[in-house]
């Protein structure tokens, strides 16, 4: 009988990408193996029609209770030979574990951890995500680096537009992860007129981004924000001339499609380990030494010393006026 693994991750868009590797190694090492994985509810349309998992179970945390007692019934019907928990919080240590698997791994600072198989360090500022989640496969896979990987379906590419073109994302969950607005105008006005700009974002982006191109001189600026599902716009993005895009959910998108991105942090920095991982990625971030940066791993709905100047980047250092050339 075929080895039953499950992964768990229940957190952002950005923390499923990132954990998407152990899809990967875990069909290297086991071929023959059922792999299927927990998301929260938003989040599984990424992984539709993904060739390596069997199905994709959805956590509703806007019906928490119910939502974990159906799922934690499903799970122990299965009988997973193995459970892996990426999130490091309580709902998913509750369901990993009463799973009733055979062994759970996760990382200590999951508050139900000590009831893991196994549990492991979770360390901030020593390794990159990527390479965090795969060491929760110890005793079971080999631990090398694996990138993360997403299957956009041949459909995806059907209305990519013609000509060269840039991808933007410009939006984020957190105003501190997020560079502002003008800067954005400014970026699209200098990439050359013959670049098409391609805004990208989810349906609660769409304003944001409207207003962005709105101000926008650049001729040939459009806002596909809503317009487009999860793996429409990685597929958007891998064939995108460059990628640009906040410490957010796209620049996942763009490693995990080998595409090019230019990534923009703000208040967060890239020693937390959340980098674009694609060949010849770009991160950004102030010159200046700033006593409170960083300011969180998440970022904030506000800067909390009222002057954001870590969002203080000079566009000419992104050189956008070279792409297309």
């Amino acid at each position: 009988m075929p080895k039953k693994f499950l992964i768990i991750q229940t957190a952002f868009l950005g923390d499923v990408v990132l954990a998407t590797p152990l899809i990967e190694k875990l069909r290297q090492a086991f071929p023959d193996a059922v792999i299927d994985f927990l998301v929260r509810k938003g989040n599984e349309s990424l992984l539709r029609g993904h060739p390596f998992l069997r199905q994709v179970l959805v956590f509703d945390k806007k019906k928490k209770a119910n939502s974990m007692r159906a799922l934690i019934g499903q799970m122990r019907r299965e009988r997973y030979d193995l459970v892996v928990n990426t999130h490091r919080f309580a709902s998913s240590g509750v369901m990993a574990v009463l799973s009733g698997a055979k062994a759970v791994h996760g990382f200590a600072k999951n508050p139900l951890s000590w009831v893991y198989t196994r549990r492991f360090p979770h360390v901030i500022g020593q390794s990159h995500e990527v390479d965090r989640n795969l060491s929760l496969l110890s005793g079971f896979t080999d631990t090398g680096f694996t990138p993360p990987r997403l299957y956009p379906p041949s459909a995806a590419y059907d209305q990519i537009p013609e000509g060269d073109y840039v991808c933007m994302a410009p939006t984020s969950v957190w105003f501190t992860k997020q560079w502002p607005e003008e800067k954005w105008i400014a970026l699209i006005d200098r990439i050359p007129s013959r670049v098409k700009v391609v805004l990208l974002g989810g349906p609660a982006d769409r304003e944001a981004c409207e207003r962005i191109c709105r101000k926008a001189r650049h001729p040939g600026a459009y806002n596909m924000a809503g317009k487009l599902s999860l793996l429409e716009s990685a597929a958007w993005m891998q064939r995108a001339r460059m990628n640009y895009a906040n410490d957010s959910a796209p620049i996942h998108l763009a490693s995990a499609m080998d595409a090019p991105v230019t990534a923009i942090f703000c208040s967060t920095v890239p020693a937390f380990g959340f980098t674009p991982l694609s060949p010849g990625a770009q991160v950004f971030e102030t010159e200046e030494k700033l006593s409170c940066r960083p300011c969180g791993l998440h970022g904030y709905k506000a800067c909390p010393e009222g002057h954001f100047r870590c969002a203080e980047i000079a566009i000419d250092r992104l050189e956008p006026e070279r792409v297309g050339a």
